[in-house]
């Protein structure tokens, strides 16, 4: 059974509220985890694409029928921190690669328990179904872990450990689905650098990002007010092809997720003009 995920705000800063719980913003696929009243599983992601055929090992995880779950698909690193990359490679592959790869399911909510729909019960009490339901962490079903408050502290520790975020959620906050909620905010642990821009795409929008010594960093897509466009586009085009303009660099601050395998910036978003 499909169900659509309740989906987050961002906030820009973390902060302590004891009415707030703080958890880790893992790295992943949004899954929405389902067993039937048969003992049937369904796995889906969070557009409604099935994705059962492609995760084999996690057809057997010994949950009640008539549940549930909404959690995120990870691969862990050699560190045990999530992997972005693999995980995407892993669901391009599909089943072909579940014993060189697993992945492991974190589920981080309840939906519907042995046949009753709990989105109406507070984020606290499912927390207590989850832990009910999953006691016992393996490496293909876990649950997040969280704490109470203390937003700040944990935003830090997860930024020494270079991890992706957190996310604070109410305490007492029912499951909206299908709904983008304040009641559950996520704070990304951005990183940022001095980049050049050096070119445009011509059909799309993208802007084409390089270091001081022209090392190419990726395509810009997000985060360019209207008013920042023209600098771009009435610069003189140096050279150009079917697909892209080149310009002279033009300075520019960036924030970006991370540095993917191959030294590209992972979703950069203007920041400003230096």
């Amino acid at each position: 059974m499909f169900v659509s995920p309740m989906l987050l705000h961002k906030s820009d800063e973390p902060f302590d509220d004891s009415d707030y719980i703080a958890e880790l913003k893992l790295d992943g696929i949004r899954l929405i985890y389902s067993v039937d009243s048969a003992g049937k599983v369904r796995m889906y992601s969070r557009h409604n694409n099935e994705l059962t055929a492609k995760f084999p090992e996690l057809h057997s995880l010994a949950l009640p029928p008539s549940t549930t779950l909404d959690g995120e698909l990870i691969v862990s690193d050699s560190a045990g921190k999530p992997d972005f990359e693999a995980v995407m490679s892993r669901f391009q592959a599909g089943a072909k690669q579940a014993g060189e790869t697993p992945v492991t399911f974190v589920a981080f909510d309840v939906i519907q328990l042995e046949g009753k729909r709990v989105t109406s019960r507070p984020l606290f009490e499912r927390k207590e179904m989850l832990a009910d339901l999953v006691p016992t962490d393996s490496t293909q079903l876990a649950k997040s872990q969280f704490i109470e408050g203390n937003g700040v502290a944990y935003y830090e520790a997860v930024k020494e450990q270079a991890l992706e975020g957190i996310v604070l959620k109410r305490k007492d906050s029912r499951y909206q689905v299908g709904k983008r909620s304040h009641d559950w905010l996520k704070v990304i642990n951005y990183q940022f650098a001095d980049v050049y821009v050096i070119g445009y795409a011509k059909k799309d929008f993208g802007w084409l990002l390089a270091d001081e010594d022209g090392r190419y960093l990726g395509v810009m897509e997000l985060g360019v007010p209207a008013k920042e466009k023209p600098k771009v586009y009435r610069a003189q085009v140096t050279r150009e092809n079917d697909k892209f303009a080149y310009i002279s660099p033009i300075k520019c601050r960036v924030k970006y997720r991370n540095l993917t395998k191959a030294g590209l910036l992972r979703l950069p978003s203007f920041v400003g003009w230096l």
